[in-house]
């Protein structure tokens, strides 16, 4: 009864929502990126929303990396790494734009003349 097994029927759909999910992680990590970006540019100044950002981005990465080695299951422990990679990623994509002097005007340091 070998053409009556529907298991491998199965693991396909559960391997298609596990995508799915992986997706819609994947998206909900770039809207609260956007969503967040917006809020800061309300609250600080322009110049330096772009490191406060990248900071934020790698600190939330910092603690999603913590909780996928306190995970003792492999599927959130893979879940919490890949949104550690992810928020690294677009941290490491925005602070390829920022300028130096960005980074200057936010220690304080370019009120020395060159």
């Amino acid at each position: 009864m070998a053409f009556a097994d529907r298991t491998h029927i199965d693991r396909a759909s559960q391997q298609a929502a596990s995508r799915y999910r992986e997706l819609t992680a994947g998206a909900a990590i770039l809207l609260a990126a956007v969503i967040a970006a917006l809020g800061l540019r309300q609250m600080v100044p322009t110049h330096a929303v772009a490191p406060i950002m990248v900071t934020l981005l790698f600190a939330g990465s910092a603690m999603a990396a913590g909780f996928a080695l306190l995970s003792r299951r492999d599927r959130p422990r893979t879940l919490w790494l890949d949104l550690a990679g992810g928020l690294t990623f677009i941290g490491i994509i925005i602070s390829a734009f920022i300028e130096p002097d960005q980074l200057a005007n936010l220690v304080g340091a370019s009120h020395h003349p060159r």
